[in-house]
């Protein structure tokens, strides 16, 4: 499934009208399939230099017909993303050129790429490691600028030069055990063990409690801003927006439906869903756009719910709070703009509580800074960026630790050193596979069919 031997080939830009559009191939005809179809303005002396554009024409050889201006790069291996020779054709950027010139190079004897192809060769062939291929993907679905800093601090190496370090120290452990096993005759040195197996579990456990944080900027937080009809739920997204994006009249349920918009708040993508005012009613479309509320909710990470200061608490306000009892929580106490009669001090009472006004955009800034407080639970990244930020990450640096912890147990308890290895190689294993060094075929296939193709 992983063959490198022949040449590969896609449109590497997005889809659509743009000024640009590229067309690249990887392989070891690329050179070749892109001589038959490229002619430049200034003939070449045998082979084109490596690394510099070069201004021609894509010509169909069958038909002679000119395909379209363009700016053929060739980069020799192995200065280049996937260490093969690569071919990059700087096309105009409408979709039917583009697609013809796709077409010459499959007849010219290139096979269309698969999804995330070009990386995985990076990776095959050692110029990149797993978790560096994988922030890739995560620079091209960036959000914001802090989730694009952790995207670029991993591909920089950090994270794989962390959990390196960790394996090794493991390894050496590991090795040394193995050894008092396999020659229980010879007279080898004494080794402290328990001390790589601490430093390693202090390490994990601090790579865990910065993917906690990373994973946040890379994935967004959903809120849901939920409350009874006419509270100012559309009026607050709207505020947070700084636009106009959901309707707001005097009339309540004018929200039939959830909106979702994103809105990046220190660095994290937050993900607002407006949601119908949930109460009793007999029409049967706001029945449906109240249950669509209620899922909202259950589904958010955390919820911001909306009362309106100018009048008591009602029993519909204390069936919304009931919904939102389980998960973090900001009461947002609306209308400060009018005389407020009610505080709402036993409705959540654990939760935080803010007074604002939507109208006037009173206390806005300071429920951005009590929203983004709660969700890093006072953490704000200050300048320090994650170095961790993918679940699966964070789900082998659990097993990992787990399987350390257990090894320091057995070590405690003076038991045989064949317990100690069992546990070490299955942290070692766990590690392995965050780089990409003990990864698996299905692992991969996983990872890569996620890319776009063409990167």
């Amino acid at each position: 499934m992983y063959s490198l031997d022949d040449t590969i080939a896609a449109i590497s830009t997005p889809i659509g009208q743009g000024g640009i559009g590229i067309v690249r191939m990887s392989g070891d005809e690329a050179l070749p399939i892109a001589t038959r179809i490229f002619v430049p303005q200034r003939p070449w002396q045998g082979e084109p230099a490596s690394h510099y554009l070069h201004y021609g024409h894509i010509v169909d050889p069958e038909t002679e017909n000119v395909v379209d201006e363009v700016l053929l790069s060739h980069m020799k291996a192995p200065r280049t993303y996937t260490r093969q020779d690569i071919v990059e054709i700087n096309a105009h950027g409408g979709i039917v050129p583009l697609r013809e010139i796709l077409s010459l190079c499959l007849d010219g004897g290139a096979r269309m790429a698969r999804e995330g192809e070009f990386t995985l060769r990076a990776f095959l062939n050692g110029r990149i490691d797993l978790t560096q291929a994988e922030a890739v993907a995560d620079i091209i679905r960036a959000r914001t600028e802090a989730s694009l800093r952790v995207a670029v601090n991993q591909l920089n190496g950090s994270l794989a030069s962390e959990v390196k370090e960790i394996r090794e120290k493991l390894m050496h452990a590991l090795a040394y055990l193995e050894a008092v096993i396999d020659f229980p005759e010879e007279d080898i040195p004494p080794q402290d063990v328990e001390g790589p197996l601490e430093e390693a579990a202090r390490d994990l456990e601090a790579l865990l409690e910065e993917a906690k944080r990373g994973i946040i900027y890379r994935q967004g937080i959903h809120v849901a801003i939920v409350g009874r009809p006419n509270v100012g739920k559309s009026s607050l997204l709207n505020t947070l927006l700084r636009t106009d994006r959901a309707i707001v009249t005097p009339i309540p349920g004018t929200t039939r439906d959830t909106l979702e918009e994103t809105v990046d708040l220190d660095g994290i993508p937050f993900v607002l869903v407006d949601t119908a005012g949930i109460d009793e009613t007999d029409n049967v479309i706001e029945q449906q756009g109240i249950e669509r509320s209620r899922t909202a909710v259950q589904q958010a990470d955390m919820a911001l719910l909306v009362v309106d200061g100018s009048e008591q608490v009602t029993e519909a306000d204390r069936q919304v709070a009931a919904l939102c009892v389980d998960k973090p929580s900001i009461v947002v106490v609306n209308k400060e703009d009018l005389p407020i009669v009610c505080r709402y001090r036993d409705i959540l009472p654990d939760a935080p509580h803010i007074t604002i006004s939507a109208l006037r955009r009173t206390g806005i800034s300071e429920l951005e800074e009590l929203v983004v407080d709660t969700v890093l639970s006072g953490r704000i990244v200050t300048g320090e960026t994650p170095v961790a930020s993918n679940p699966r990450h964070r789900a082998l640096f659990r097993r990992a630790l787990e399987s350390v912890n257990h090894a320091q147990e057995a070590a405690r308890r003076g038991l045989p050193a064949d317990f100690l290895t069992i546990d070490i190689s299955e942290a070692v294993d766990a590690l392995g596979r965050v780089t990409g060094e003990t990864a698996s075929e299905e692992l991969l296939e996983s990872i890569f069919s996620d890319f776009c193709i063409g990167k």
